[in-house]
């Protein structure tokens, strides 16, 4: 047990979002119960430098801090100033690149193997073969997901076309919902996204359409609606870095980790999935974790039908890390 550790979480949206925020204070909630660390959060924190550095400060100065978890892509520059401030502090950041070789590491998860496996449900369940994806920002984190959804899609049903809106937001109910709408109103009967909140579900819900979230199991919100989600669990990987700072033995490092390491799964799917396909994913879903197989292994083409992974290779994590294109059957642009 590490009950004498002070770790404080800066959160970019509200815990109660049912999505990002809300599976990273689970993960707080976990590691503090796992450990029996003091925690501490603070939600809505914007992505701006001044913003962050204050509440971190006062987590370290005022609250003792002893373990900074950052958990927005935007937080990474004032995380690595901050770092070479606090050389006794740990800073640990999600989704970025930067670390140093003391006390500022990055984590994150292969979140584009659940989403593969999600786009063959979605894939199943499209009448129209249309599935439009409801997009937070261009960044790579999301054109992976994008386009490995879209090869799971492909997996089950070669008509399938993904239509991408982007929102240029992460929690906005009002935006994203609207944003769900249009694309069923342009003729799409399955709805993914990458936001934090479950208004694409309940727009697609109202409309008779389909969904699958992020982030969480979010069925309880458009339960006619859910398809099935690719899903977070932070606690297991919280725990493991509160007790290292605990026993002295923290060392930095790059953490992606993948269905294997469990800190991305895939939800329960509908109960109207067909059962060959269900059959199908959970056999995708072994292979992904014995790692005999993963998500870009080519032939795999982008929009413009060159080729980008050939035939039998996989693409190496640099790559998928610094993705910038659209696979074939991907409809909207990747640089807006």
């Amino acid at each position: 047990m590490d009950d004498g550790v002070v770790a404080a979480f800066v959160f970019v949206g509200p815990v109660g979002d049912a999505g990002w925020t809300w599976a990273h204070d689970q993960g707080r909630r976990h590691a503090e119960d796992a450990t029996g660390a003091t925690t501490l959060f603070v939600e809505n924190v914007p992505e701006v430098a001044e913003d962050f550095r204050a509440v971190v400060v006062d987590f370290i100065e005022n609250e003792g801090a002893d373990v900074i978890f950052g958990t927005s892509f935007g937080y990474m520059d004032p995380m690595e100033e901050l770092a070479g401030e606090y050389p006794n502090v740990v800073f640990e950041h999600a989704s970025g690149f930067k670390m140093n070789d003391t006390n500022f590491g990055n984590f994150f998860g292969r979140m584009y193997q659940p989403r593969y496996l999600s786009g063959m449900a979605a894939g199943a369940m499209t009448e129209a073969d249309q599935i439009g994806y409801v997009a937070a920002f261009p960044i790579p984190e999301v054109l992976r997901g994008i386009n490995a959804f879209t090869l799971g899609a492909q997996r089950v049903n070669p008509d399938v076309e993904v239509h991408v809106t982007w929102t240029f937001t992460w929690f906005d109910p009002a935006i994203e919902g609207d944003s769900a709408a249009a694309l069923i109103e342009a003729g799409a009967d399955v709805i993914a996204m990458h936001q934090d909140s479950t208004a694409p579900g309940l727009a697609a819900q109202e409309a008779g359409a389909r969904w699958v979230s992020y982030n969480s199991d979010m069925s309880a919100f458009a339960p006619d609606a859910f398809i099935t989600a690719p899903v977070w669990n932070w606690g297991p990987y919280y725990a493991r870095i509160i007790e290292a700072v605990g026993a002295g033995t923290y060392s930095p490092g790059a953490y992606w980790g993948g269905m294997d390491d469990e800190i991305v799964a895939l939800a329960p799917l509908a109960a109207d999935v067909p059962a060959d396909v269900s059959a199908e994913i959970d056999e995708v879903a072994a292979q992904l974790i014995d790692g005999s197989w993963d998500v870009f292994t080519g032939e795999i083409r982008d929009q413009d039908g060159n080729v980008v992974v050939a035939d039998g290779e996989t693409m190496e994590d640099g790559a998928m890390l610094g993705m910038t294109f659209f696979v074939e059957g991907v409809v909207g642009s990747a640089t807006p």
